[in-house]
């Protein structure tokens, strides 16, 4: 027996549910979804996203009542506006305080709530957060360069500085002032002739920042302006220092010998 055929939808009428469109026909939206343009028609623009909330950190920097390791990163917090507690420690409180920290030492930076040491690794730190890092790694790889190179010349100072013995003193003070001084100066002077006033990358950089924020203790180690014999370095220092929120910060730090 031949199947029962079955008859077409009177003209006009909608077609039953769940049937194909026809050929050429764009089906239509889902339930809740946008109608797609009409062909030729321009698609509506997205709806802007909402900016994300901008995540804003608490830190607290733990050291004495000196500059010294702490000022590069009191610098770094001065040039990003950043808002940080400034504790410092009087060396009555720090035998309490002492077993506390990471490794029995400061400076010691707590970001929300973890406290890190290493005072290169937090200025590096810092400085990727107010954005004085390179755009490449090897652009930060320059600025690397420079600031361990200046940290190997204030740990050179700092030996002889510290030395508790006079007479050995006396002898690596002559080494100190005739050969390591003017080896590390001269070198990052022509640094700064190379980099257009600058200590890397020739733009501003937090090697520039470090530099400057360290100047004031190994002078103070050495007991004289090491800088003046060197314009170029000393003009690093000088432009750092008149950045208005380092200025501001100059102006309100506490007057502090070290």
């Amino acid at each position: 027996m031949a199947d029962e055929a079955q008859a077409p939808p009177a003209e006009g009428a909608p077609p039953a549910e769940g049937a194909p469109p026809a050929e050429g026909e764009a089906p239509p939206p889902a339930e809740g979804e946008a109608a797609p343009p009409a062909e030729g028609e321009a698609a509506p623009p997205a709806e802007p996203a909402e900016p994300a909330e901008p995540i804003k950190h608490s830190y607290t920097l733990f050291y004495f009542n000196v500059k010294a390791l702490a000022e590069p990163l009191r610098y770094l917090f001065a040039y990003g506006a950043l808002e940080y507690e400034d504790v410092r420690v009087t060396r009555d409180e720090w035998p309490a305080l002492k077993p506390t920290m990471p490794m029995g030492q400061m400076p010691v930076l707590e970001v929300d709530g973890k406290r890190v040491h290493q005072s290169i690794s937090m200025a590096r730190f810092l400085a990727k957060t107010v954005g004085l890092c390179g755009a490449t790694p090897w652009e930060d790889l320059q600025i690397d360069i420079v600031v361990d190179t200046i940290n190997d010349f204030r740990l050179k100072i700092a030996v002889v500085s510290y030395e508790p013995e006079d007479e050995i003193k006396e002898k690596k003070l002559v080494t100190l002032n005739a050969e390591v001084i003017p080896f590390y100066l001269e070198k990052l002077e022509q640094t700064v002739k190379d980099n257009d006033g600058h200590l890397a990358l020739t733009k501003l950089t937090w090697a520039d920042v470090y530099f400057a924020g360290i100047t004031d203790y190994m002078n103070y180690m050495v007991k004289r302006d090491l800088l003046e014999p060197y314009p170029a370095l000393r003009g690093v220092v000088d432009a750092i220092n008149a950045l208005e929120p380092i200025k501001a910060w100059i102006e309100k730090r506490p007057v502090t010998e070290v």
